[in-house]
């Protein structure tokens, strides 16, 4: 059971993910570097086996499947080190995150942002 509180549209990160995802985030974290970029782009596969990565986060990052590398504990904020790689944006990822599109997402951020209440 999870102490963690529940916010609507919210990915909220606690100590439990981060203890979950502390491997896919060193990956990502590592990412910073441009040697490691270069790594990465030349056998992902080999450049996650130096991590001790679940099945499920070794999968999520070679599919780049987003979602699932925020419910296997990686943090925004790591895994964006990743997009930035795909060359993707904060509001690309945002689309993804929110089933928009990025001009949606966009045109969302300008418009205000969502309002939940």
């Amino acid at each position: 059971m999870s102490n963690k509180p529940e916010v609507e549209g919210t990915y909220v990160f606690g100590i439990e993910d981060s203890r979950r995802g502390y491997a896919l985030n060193r990956l990502c974290a590592s990412l910073a570097a441009e040697e490691n970029r270069a790594a990465f782009r030349s056998g992902e596969t080999a450049y996650c086996d130096r991590y001790p990565l679940t099945p499920e986060q070794r999968s999520a990052i070679l599919e780049r499947d987003w979602i699932a590398m925020l419910d296997q504990g990686g943090s925004i904020f790591y895994v964006f080190k990743l997009a930035q790689l795909d060359q993707k944006s904060v509001q690309d990822l945002g689309g993804i995150f929110t089933g928009m599109t990025t001009d949606e997402f966009t045109a969302e951020l300008r418009a205000g942002g969502r309002h939940f209440g």
